[in-house]
């Protein structure tokens, strides 16, 4: 019982991203929401959190190095989601300008100028035309900075 309540954190987050998540994909699929790069990225980061928790619960020993993992990819994602709200509250001179689609860049450009694209943002990445347009990253870095918090509880337990 003591085991379970210990590693339990090691679930809470699979769960909370896998919520994000399907959220995530919800909104694409059913809304027609196009993500841009920075919203892929934190999409990237949040998967990464989930299967080093899952990895915790398979794992008897570690549970310290896993929650750090954990941790790290919270504060990873959340940077990017940071990134996407200044993006966002830039004026429209100022925002980066629009280019390709990723899946265009992918095709054609090099890998590096897509993984340029991925991290820093696009045009794509600073438009709002509605309210769901910041609750995406406003909604990713809660449950980023709700990664965090829960992993260093984890690491911080005795």
């Amino acid at each position: 019982m003591i085991e379970r309540l210990r590693r339990l954190w090691a679930l809470a987050i699979p769960a909370l991203t896998g919520t994000l998540l399907a959220a995530a994909l919800g909104m694409e699929h059913l809304l027609g929401l196009e993500p841009c790069p920075l919203c892929l990225m934190q999409r990237i980061w949040m998967i990464v959190a989930g299967l080093v928790c899952l990895a915790a619960l398979l794992h008897r020993g570690g549970q310290r190095l896993y929650a750090g993992l954990g941790a790290f990819a919270g504060l990873v994602g959340g940077g990017f989601s940071i990134r996407h709200l200044y993006l966002q509250s830039l004026p429209e001179d100022q925002a980066p300008s629009c280019g390709p689609d990723l899946g265009y860049m992918f095709e054609n450009f090099p890998l590096r100028d897509v993984l340029a694209a991925m991290t820093h943002g696009t045009g794509d990445c600073a438009k709002v035309e509605n309210l769901i347009d910041v609750l995406i990253p406003v909604g990713a870095l809660g449950g980023f900075i709700a990664i965090v918090l829960i992993c260093t509880l984890a690491i911080l337990r005795r």
